[in-house]
């Protein structure tokens, strides 16, 4: 299947990677299953993680002035989970993330116009890369 996103046109965008995976749709809703403040204390977790990594990056002091399209690049240690399962609560806790820290003013459609997501195999490096792309409105 062909890239939604062209990851030659990447180079100069403000963008983060976050080592390994989150967890799946399936296994959050296990945890709010298994009590329902498990769910949050997940969502945390990950938001935290994302917020850890955005800023380890170069582009920490980074802002979006314009609206954005968050493009993300899962790279899958194998190739078990369904693609839906994968992006559910990554998108969102991410782009939680992003807006928690200033990134973008808001996770608001008005702010976050669109997202994209492409899956590949990294059975060593498994990871998230995030890529922010700033649109005129």
């Amino acid at each position: 299947m062909k890239p939604q996103f062209d990851l030659s046109q990447a180079e100069g965008m403000p963008h983060f990677t976050i080592e390994g995976t989150m967890p799946s749709l399936n296994e959050y809703l296990a945890e709010t299953g298994r009590h329902p403040k498990a769910g949050y204390k997940v969502k945390k977790e990950y938001v935290n993680t994302a917020i850890m990594y955005w800023r380890l990056s170069e582009y920490r002091d980074w802002v979006a002035t314009k609206p954005v399209i968050t493009h993300f690049c899962f790279y899958e240690p194998n190739l078990k989970r369904d693609s839906d399962n994968i992006t559910s609560c990554a998108v969102k806790f991410i782009h939680d993330a992003l807006r928690d820290i200033g990134v973008v003013k808001d996770d608001k459609r008005e702010f976050i116009q669109n997202f994209t997501h492409d899956f590949y195999l990294d059975r060593v490096s498994p990871r998230i890369e995030v890529y922010i792309e700033e649109i005129e409105e």
